[in-house]
């Protein structure tokens, strides 16, 4: 569904979460009542809920705090500030790394920012599809270039992943951590997701979209699709009302000088603080790849951000992809 000029405007005088009357909507809008009654039941598809009360008016039932540049710019350091080439942030697309994707292809600059409210097609591994109703969670992604090629940035996921894990405690978010390759955690369920693309030269020039999916608020009705244990960070901090727009700053602040040094310093310098993060050593798993399975218990990564299964015979093996399942206990 394609978000309208006019219910972008509803949108905005009903983010507060107070009730609003027809009678003001529609003058707002310079549209009948009825009109204003239509528009509402469409921002069902955008998984946002309302309710209507005789008297009152409408309200949504979760406030809202919609992306602004400023406010986001306002966070921003200037010394990251100077490492953003452009910075976008739309009502709606279909995913920010698909965009920043033909972005690269048509030449873009290192350094392009592109937030979205909305992600008609948002990715996650293996292509599954990024639950994201409309104006209540992160969708960022950000392209870089590479001069070394792929090999150069093998591991950046983890990096990135240890950047996410800082700024949110810069907000006081803790009893988070990481599940290797690309998935943020929290008590057994994931928050957030990390996306890498990569595409260029084998050994030359390459470019990079990394792509964030960060749960602040899931209506249960939306999240009914989602086959995984979940979390969002309403649920961890008890709190509705979140600060997008300050955590969106402080996620740039902290993601564009680890992606900006990541070449020169590689994986080694966030091996001990990835693993400090880590919520899969010491517990029983199954890696998979393809079609086949690896059963174990995870020992960590190695110093190339690679898995460590031992095997039931006691082997140590080494993955350098794939993707964990696991029941969250440690074994007996």
């Amino acid at each position: 569904m394609n978000i309208s000029d006019k219910q972008k405007k509803i949108l905005t005088l009903l983010a507060d979460g107070a009730f609003h009357s027809g009678t003001e909507l529609a003058d707002a809008l310079g549209i009948s009542r009825s009109a204003v009654w239509k528009q509402l039941n469409g921002l069902a598809e955008l998984g946002l809920q309302h309710s209507a009360v005789s008297g009152k008016g409408y309200r949504l039932d979760n406030s809202l705090e919609l992306l602004e540049a400023s406010q986001i710019n306002a966070v921003v350091g200037d010394r990251v500030g100077a490492l953003i080439s452009s910075f976008e942030i739309h009502d709606q697309i279909d995913s920010t790394n698909r965009y920043l994707v033909e972005r690269s292809q048509n030449n873009a600059l290192s350094g392009s920012v592109c937030f979205a409210e909305y992600q008609t097609a948002g990715k996650g591994r293996r292509g599954r599809q990024w639950v994201s109703p409309y104006g209540s969670n992160i969708y960022l992604s950000i392209l870089w270039r590479f001069q070394q090629g792929p090999a150069a940035i093998s591991g950046l996921s983890l990096a990135i992943g240890v950047a996410v894990i800082r700024a949110l405690k810069q907000h006081q978010i803790n009893d988070i951590g990481l599940k290797w390759p690309n998935d943020i955690y929290s008590q057994g369920k994931k928050l957030g997701g990390i996306l890498v693309e990569v595409s260029g030269e084998t050994d030359g020039p390459c470019s990079a979209v990394i792509g964030l999916g960060l749960n602040l608020f899931l209506p249960e009705t939306e999240a009914e699709s989602i086959t995984q244990a979940w979390t969002d960070l309403s649920k961890i901090t008890g709190q509705n009302q979140l600060f997008r727009n300050k955590l969106a700053g402080t996620l740039l602040n902290h993601l564009l000088p680890v992606i900006a040094e990541y070449e020169g310093v590689g994986i080694q310098a966030y091996l001990d603080e990835w693993r400090s993060y880590d919520c899969l050593t010491g517990k029983s798993a199954t890696l998979f790849i393809g079609q086949q399975q690896f059963e174990g218990i995870v020992r960590g990564i190695d110093d190339n951000g690679m898995l460590l299964i031992e095997r039931p015979d006691g082997h140590v093996q080494t993955f350098a992809s794939g993707e964990v399942s696991f029941n969250g206990s440690a074994p007996q």
